[in-house]
Parts: structure tokens; sequence; C-alpha cells
């Protein structure tokens, strides 16, 4: 059946990624808005505000408090290549629209606990089961959708979300905290974490495929099974887990450890907004580079400035040295967020990418979860952040840098499905 002028002026518009009214930016945007307040920037980086007022309100210890982290932490790594088949089955509103209303309420009833323990470590299980079905994690996915030639820029773009809300929501909570309490800052969090509702409801959605037989209309890439024999995926994993271990060990802690220190705690509240802009300038600028130059060593950069960032934060006496340290961190591990599922795409195309993107979460909640636990367990025993605690975490950042060395350069992208302009058009939501 030919194709009408019509058919053809669409498919143009649906190719020119290059175009500022291409509908993939709209879609962008509003992934943005949805990453922006969601888990990643609202929970890691406002956790450690919570710390010293739960203690003092109602006499939980750290190694408890921080236990509740880890258990979301955990349950994101089992749930998560749940979410990555369910997201490479629906349409992505199905599972990111629901995820966003728990994920908000859930946040909002903090602000009713009581002395139980139980019901605060029973709420972070639900945030930890909806989180990544409303974070970068959901709309990754269908961000590879719609880019190709631009992809890596697209994938900052949206990632960069994450900066944005660590740079306000921290800041915000901890004025909150101040003048209001802890209970009316949780009620805030639970606001702002709906922000992304609406956008996400109106332009959230697939790109457009042709169809012109089954297979044509099914993305090229490897099979589970056959990514998972392969040393890449593995060393990926790797990296991963140790990147996370020693960031949310740190970060989730950040505060508290600042002030241990000397430094007084709005400014320790603004480190956290530090590293969460330096995460946005790191994320564009990789951004541009990666589709350019090798994504193996541009990784490998990221990760020594994390390391860099995280040993000098461990060894930060005033506010300046703090705020450098928080830059440092922000710009490699904000960048790393996005080398990774490229790198994953890369490697393995998008037929099983949310699949395979859930098991990297798995690997990320792992060492995420384990991370906070321990530094909290050692604070416990000590009854103070030990300085070679604070250093080990360092270490294991240089680690991580050190894997992704193992990482061989790829001879190019899977082959990614064609769109031709003389095929029909169906919309998948």
């Amino acid at each position: 059946m030919e194709q009408t002028a019509d058919q053809h002026s669409a498919d143009r518009g649906l190719a020119n990624e290059s175009s500022i009214h291409y509908a993939g930016w709209g879609v962008a945007a509003a992934a943005f808005v949805g990453v922006m307040t969601s888990f990643a920037p609202i929970i890691p980086y406002t956790f450690s505000l919570f710390l010293n007022p739960l203690h003092e309100s109602l006499g939980w210890k750290r190694e408890s408090l921080d236990g509740a982290f880890g258990l979301a932490a955990i349950t994101v790594a089992f749930v998560s290549p749940l979410i990555g088949i369910l997201l490479d089955r629906y349409p992505p509103r199905r599972i990111i629209l629901p995820s966003i209303l728990i994920f908000a309420l859930a946040l909002a009833s903090l602000s009713r606990l009581g002395p139980s323990i139980g019901r605060f470590y029973l709420t972070f299980f639900v945030l930890g089961l909806v989180a990544n079905g409303g974070a970068q994690f959901a709309y990754t996915r269908t961000m590879l959708t719609w880019f190709q030639k631009h992809r890596g820029f697209a994938l900052a773009l949206i990632l960069t979300g994450s900066g944005v809300g660590s740079i306000l929501i921290p800041p915000l909570t901890q004025w909150t905290i101040s003048n209001h309490g802890w209970r009316s800052a949780y009620l805030l969090l639970g606001g702002i974490a709906l922000i992304g509702f609406p956008l996400t409801a109106l332009l959230v959605r697939n790109r457009p495929v042709p169809v012109i037989h089954e297979k044509a209309a099914t993305p090229p890439g490897a099979t589970v099974g056959k990514a998972l024999s392969s040393a890449a995926f593995w060393i990926l994993a790797g990296i991963t887990i140790l990147s996370a271990f020693s960031e949310n060990g740190l970060v989730t802690n950040l505060a508290a450890i600042l002030t241990q220190h000397g430094i007084p705690a709005q400014s320790a509240a603004v480190a956290l907004s530090i590293r969460g802009g330096a995460g946005i300038l790191g994320r564009l600028f990789v951004g541009l580079l990666i589709d350019r130059l090798s994504p193996q060593r541009i990784q490998t950069c990221v990760l020594v400035i994390a390391a860099t960032g995280s040993l000098v934060l461990s060894l930060a006496g005033s506010s300046g040295v703090a705020l450098v340290g928080a830059a440092l961190l922000g710009i490699g591990l904000g960048s790393e967020a996005d080398v990774g599922p490229y790198l994953l795409a890369r490697y393995f195309g998008r037929k099983h990418f949310s699949v395979l993107y859930g098991l990297m979460w798995t690997a990320y909640a792992i060492g995420g979860g384990t991370g906070p636990v321990l530094v909290g367990h050692f604070f416990d025993r000590a009854g103070l952040y030990q300085h070679q605690v604070l250093v080990g975490l360092a270490a294991i950042a240089f680690a991580s840098a050190a894997v992704s060395l193992l990482l061989k350069r790829s001879q190019g992208p899977v082959a990614y499905d064609e769109l031709h302009a003389s095929a029909a058009i169906s919309l998948e939501e």
C-alpha cells in the first residue's frame, strides 16, 4: 500500500532528532521533571537530614535508621528485573503513573511516624517496591525508543533532572525541618513527588514505530542469556556494586559526617546540593562527548573523579573543602549514571534492555544497600564516623575505576532498528 504525503511528512518529523520540533524532546522534558522528583534525588539526598531529628525525637539508633535505607535498596534489587519485564511489555505510563502515586503517599505517610520503628521499615519497603517504577530506570527505556543519533545527550538531559532535584530539594527540606519540624518536611517531600505526574500522563510514551511485519517491529539486541554469559555484563555489574557501595555509604551519612567535622548543618545541606549541581554539568558534558569518544574510557575518567571527591570529603575540615569534594563527587557519579545505561544499550541493544537494566539496578542496590548499613554499624560501635572507614569508602571508589579498565572497546553499537519511511505508522502508548 502506497504511503500518503502526510504519512511521509510524519515519518520525516519522527526521524529528525536534530529538530527542536522533534516530539522526542517533549518526551525528554516530561521525563526530566519526572526524574527530578523521583526516588534518586529525594531519598539518598534527604535521608541524612532526618538522622539527627529522628534520633532526638524517637530515640532510634543510627544503624537502625540506616537499615531502613538498606531495606529499600535491597527491595529495589529484587523488584527491578520484574519492573524491567513490565516496561518491555507494556506502555510506560501504565507502570510510571501508579508508581509515582504510591511513592508520594508513602513519603507523606512518614509524617505520621510513632515510636515503633517497624512502621519506618515498612514504609521504606514500599518506597523500594515502586522506586524504579517512577524513576530514571523507567524513563530511560522510553527515551531509547526516541533517540539514536543523539542518544547519549538525550539520556544525559533527562538524568540531569536528578541533579536539579538534588540541588533544590535538600536545602528546602533542611529549612522545613529547622522551621517546621521533620514531620512537615516529610509532607513536603510527598507533595514534591507528585510534580512529575501531570507531564508524564500527557507526554511520556514510546515512539511510534513502523509496521511492516512482526520482525521489523521487534527491536534487535542480545538475549538475556547471552548478555549474562558475557564478561562485559559482569564487569559493568562489578563497577556498579563498588561505586554504589562507596557513594551511598557516604552520601546517606554525609550531612551527619560533615557536622561531626564541625561544618554547620545548613552548609552540609548545601554540600548535598553542590553535589547535585555539579552532576548536572558533568552529565551534560559527558552526554555531548559520549556519542563521539570511547564511552569505556569516559567511564574510567568519571569514576576517578568521583573517587577523588570521596577522598576529599573524608578529609574535609571546613565548608570550602566539603564543597570542593561534593562537586567532584557530583561530577563523577552524576556522569557515571549516564555512561552505565549507554554502555548497556551499546553492548546488548534494547530488545531486553529493561530486564538487563533491572539486573544492573539489582547490582546497584546490593552495593547501595550494604554501604550505608556498614557505615552506620561502625558509627554505633565507635560513637563517631571513624577516619579509616571514610577513607576506605574512597578506596572502594578507586577500585571501581580500576575495574572499568577491564572493559574492552566495542566494535560499535548493536545494530539498532532502522525506521523506514515507506512503512505505515502505529502508535505504541
